[in-house]
């Protein structure tokens, strides 16, 4: 029932701040023409709402359900390791707040890292609400869900602040985050320095961005496979692969499997 309130809570938090942003429209007088334009480049607005729960209680999801719901027996496997969450608008729910919450119950420090504020030009008609300038946006399947507090900015950390990184997927947070410089360099910095780098679902392609798939083992959302072997990758089918200080997973099903893998190559460190 937790989830499932959570998870309402961010639905009813998105529709506000969809109603809040359309209440800030400029108006101006138009005539029928105009608005029969209108009218025929806009489709329906419709709220969606999937809560977790659905997730965890869907057949065949039964070990996801368990590795959440399953108390931790040692909370200090992770003490005194750092971890940076690299993500942006539009990350797969679930692929950030699932693995967060385990590393933090395993005693790990955990930080969200969103690329600066950057708002896209005027002409492109856009709008954001306030609260984007200190919170990225939750997506369950390309459906905004709710939004999430960061706590630094990618151009204000270094690599000696942490000990891994992990980056969620969802379609649009891997778009945004390898158009950004300082997530780019940060990455291409942090993979010289032999740390860990974890990726699941859509995420693997800002590692192609970054140019640090050459000869690399991994796997992905199926819709990037193509783009991980252009980039000089050899793709498994498996729900979690580890090459080196890569670990990399397919999807929300594999969140598990991910997290237990990023746990066992910190453990060893």
């Amino acid at each position: 029932m937790k989830f499932l309130n959570q998870s309402m809570l961010a639905g009813i938090v998105s529709v506000f701040t969809i109603l809040n942003a359309t209440a800030q429209v400029k108006t101006t007088a138009m005539n029928s023409h105009e608005l029969s334009v209108l009218n025929q480049l806009g489709s329906s607005s419709v709220v969606v709402n999937m809560p977790v729960s659905q997730l965890l209680n869907a057949p065949g999801n039964e070990a996801l359900k368990a590795f959440f719901f399953t108390p931790v027996t040692d909370p200090t496997v992770l003490k005194d390791k750092k971890i940076a969450v690299l993500a942006a608008d539009g990350f797969e729910e679930i692929e950030l707040l699932g693995p967060v919450w385990y590393f933090r119950q395993l005693g790990a420090q955990v930080d969200i890292v969103a690329p600066k504020y950057n708002p896209a030009p005027e002409r492109y008609g856009l709008m954001y609400p306030e609260m984007s300038k200190t919170h990225i946006m939750a997506i369950q399947y390309l459906q905004p869900v709710g939004w999430i507090k960061f706590d630094r900015t990618a151009d204000k950390i270094k690599v000696s602040d942490y000990d891994a990184v992990f980056i969620p997927g969802g379609a649009w947070n891997p778009d945004n985050l390898r158009y950004d410089k300082d997530v780019i360099k940060f990455l291409q910095d942090f993979n010289k320095s032999g740390k860990l780098i974890a990726a699941i679902c859509h995420a693997p392609v800002v590692l192609a961005s970054a140019d640090i798939l050459k000869g690399k083992k991994l796997t992905g959302y199926w819709n990037i496979q193509v783009d991980l072997k252009n980039a000089g990758g050899t793709v498994l089918e498996q729900p979690v692969v580890v090459d080196g200080n890569l670990i990399t997973s397919r999807h929300p099903i594999d969140v598990a499997e991910f997290s237990r893998a990023v746990e066992s190559w910190l453990a060893k460190k």
